[in-house]
């Protein structure tokens, strides 16, 4: 008996708001205001129900969640040393192809 599995990339995933915070497992309230205060998703609609978040967004997330909860620290700090962080994987990765 043979079993089917499906899936979708996730370089092709877009999810909506609710689809992300499950993903995370947080609130829809935690995506909110990390989008509110402009560290998940850069020129947001006022709307969250227009919201679509990409694959980037998804690691971004649940790398600033963790930053959250290992160094209690609140959304804009996490958000900036996800920033350095995703700095230092562009350049690592820029420099290994000139070599």
């Amino acid at each position: 008996m043979s079993q089917e599995i499906s899936g979708i990339s996730l370089e092709d995933a877009l999810l909506n708001l609710d689809e992300l915070a499950a993903s995370c497992n947080v609130s829809r309230e935690w995506v909110i205001e990390h989008v509110q205060c402009g560290v998940l998703l850069e020129n947001a609609d006022s709307d969250p129900t227009l919201w679509v978040f990409g694959s980037q967004s998804l690691i971004r997330a649940r790398r600033i969640l963790a930053l959250e909860k290992d160094f209690d620290s609140n959304p804009e700090l996490a958000g900036l040393v996800a920033d350095l962080l995703e700095e230092i994987e562009y350049l690592r990765k820029s420099s290994s192809t000139k070599v």
